[in-house]
């Protein structure tokens, strides 16, 4: 299965660590429970994807491994009447033209359809070395009878300008066109932004809003999104880039990127925040962006801050135009959590929540489920609620949280469970 092209294998190297047995210290009263435990077998195995929760409490995702092919599956989880939950596949990926190794979670629509990406697979011809293809949109679409249909809406890769390699969670406006990433591909191949538009007659039409131009003589667009975007109010899209720009990383160290659609049609990108590798600020970032209602934004980065192993920050709008970046937490102080790969959310008093794949208490290097509270006079508190690791815990999440109506956080782990194959855990308040 080949690895995520950044997070897999990053310096901060993906591992499965030898942890001990630890006492939680006494403030640490949230509650973990492992809602299951991945075989990869038919199954699927080790979750790399944020889970959808949908109106019913049913919990949808994708794992890149397991399935009937090997090749990943797009699961549901649902809660038993007398507790305990039960998994569903709805697709296992690797059968004909489908896709591979599904990275990015799925998506509904108002019809109850489901969509989502796959970074490898499909029939383009991928002018690349990989030899996978380069990936697919596909949409699962319930049947009468029960069970799911799936449809490959397009197939990336098509020409050497295309987009290729998307590892982005996908959005749909308020007209269910979907909107996206891809890693690699377009005119310089350094990523796009591209949008999967349906047509009258139910096919879909892909057309890219941005091709990324990092080089080593320009270097104030960025390369290599792999988050996904989000929406304002007025419909421009916002972004994050896990290279280029003008700090002094090799092949940059990151942007945040805003694209505003024209009026005589096309997209402006505006580059809001470049990173910098510089003591203070965060670099790579690999998660996708949050607005708070004042128009400010959040998220994280996997390296950099003080201590030198990631950061959570906000973007502010200046009056005068521009942005103003604000670290808001560095990671890695003393038990704290590291690599910060995850998007963060809100709950509704404001405070944040997210992962990081390692660290966490007592030298646990099983990764952590951590609160950013913020302070009356200013600032934020950093609050561990729970370090992976111990026993058959899950291990390692890289990926963001999902909060239902009663404040329990859902999320997957990569490794750990009783298979060390990953896990879906919950996190009660």
């Amino acid at each position: 299965m080949p690895s995520k092209k950044f997070s897999l294998g990053s310096a901060k190297t993906l591992a499965i660590f030898a942890v001990t047995l630890f006492a939680m210290p006494m403030w640490a009263t949230p509650k973990e429970t492992i809602l299951y435990s991945f075989t990869n077998g038919d199954d699927g195995g080790r979750p790399f994807a944020d889970l959808t929760l949908e109106k019913a409490g049913n919990l949808y995702g994708t794992t890149p491994s397991g399935g009937t092919d090997g090749d990943g599956t797009v699961f549901e989880l649902i809660p038993k009447t007398g507790g305990g939950w039960t998994e569903k596949v709805l697709h296992s990926f690797g059968d004909g033209n489908d896709g591979q190794y599904p990275y990015s979670g799925v998506v509904f629509d108002t019809a109850g359809n489901l969509y989502g990406a796959t970074p490898y697979g499909g029939t383009g011809p991928c002018h690349d070395t990989t030899g996978n293809g380069c990936g697919v949109i596909y949409e699962l679409s319930p049947k009468n009878g029960g069970g799911w249909t799936e449809k490959v809406l397009y197939n990336f890769g098509s020409s050497r300008t295309d987009g290729t390699h998307p590892y982005s969670d996908l959005i749909l406006d308020a007209t269910g066109n979907l909107y996206g990433t891809t890693s690699a591909g377009g005119t310089r191949n350094m990523g796009t932004v591209f949008e999967l538009a349906r047509t009258t007659g139910g096919a879909w039409t892909r057309a890219v809003l941005h091709n990324f131009t990092f080089n080593p003589t320009n270097r104030h667009d960025g390369s290599g999104p792999q988050a996904a975007l989000v929406f304002d109010h007025s419909g421009n899209l916002y972004g994050t880039t896990a290279g280029g720009g003008v700090g002094h990383c090799h092949g940059g160290c990151g942007t945040v990127f805003e694209l505003a659609p024209r009026s005589g049609g096309g997209w402006t990108e505006t580059v809001l925040h470049t990173f910098e590798q510089n003591g203070t600020d965060g670099f790579l970032p690999l998660a996708g962006l949050i607005f708070d209602t004042a128009g400010n934004l959040y998220s994280t980065t996997q390296d950099g801050g003080t201590i030198g192993d990631g950061t959570a920050f906000e973007l502010t709008p200046q009056t005068g135009g521009g942005w103003k970046e604000t670290v808001l937490h560095s990671f890695g102080k003393g038990k704290d959590g590291l690599v910060a790969d995850a998007p963060l959310i809100f709950d509704t008093a404001g405070n944040l929540y997210g992962t990081t794949a390692q660290g966490g208490y007592a030298l646990s290097t099983g990764g952590t489920v951590f609160e950013l509270s913020p302070k009356s006079g200013g600032g934020w508190t950093e609050k561990l609620l729970h370090s992976f690791g111990a026993g058959t815990d899950g291990n390692q999440p890289y990926v963001g949280l999902v909060r239902d109506g009663s404040g329990n956080l859902y999320g997957t782990t990569t490794f750990g469970g009783t298979h060390n194959n990953g896990t879906v855990f919950k996190i009660t308040p």
